[in-house]
């Protein structure tokens, strides 16, 4: 992970751009890891953990009617998470994550495992994404921690 977390960080200090996190099944561990790195203080604005549908709900402004329709794993409530995120901060670039970590929660529809991603470039459109990991409930955080980063680098190359 620490290589994922040192390019994240230069690419955010070489664009001069700063990171918002909204966080659910991952409870923070994003922006843990974020800020274990000296400097993050320039690169990281804030971060929320929306774990519940009411915080989603107060903090972000996700919609009740979306959490109703589409349940709070999925790519609507990650993109409107992420457009939350971005709305309130002074962050260029938002990430949210909600998922089934497990090993409980998990239906056919949603397994455990199964992860919802939102990246956002401010002035942009959302993009979301949904990934299905292996593993228990700490490998299930842990790759979607991971994956976020990626997610991250990924947004900051297509923007230039």
């Amino acid at each position: 992970m620490t290589d994922i977390l040192r390019k994240v960080s230069k690419k955010l200090h070489n664009n001069n751009s700063s990171l918002v996190i909204a966080e659910s099944c991952t409870g923070g561990w994003v922006a843990k890891q974020i800020t274990d790195l000296a400097g993050s203080s320039t690169i990281f604005d804030r971060g929320f953990v929306t774990y519940s549908n009411q915080a989603k709900q107060d903090m972000l402004g996700v919609s009740g009617e979306t959490l109703e329709n589409f349940g709070a794993v999925s790519k609507e409530v990650a993109i409107e998470m992420v457009n939350g995120a971005i709305k309130n901060s002074l962050a260029d670039i938002a990430l949210s994550i909600t998922g089934v970590a497990g090993p409980d929660g998990g239906t056919i529809d949603k397994p455990v495992g199964m992860v919802c991603f939102g990246w956002l470039k401010r002035g942009a459109e959302p993009h979301a994404e949904t990934v299905y990991f292996d593993g228990d409930r700490n490998s299930v955080r842990e790759q979607s921690v991971e994956y976020s980063l990626n997610g991250v680098v990924k947004l900051i190359d297509e923007s230039k």
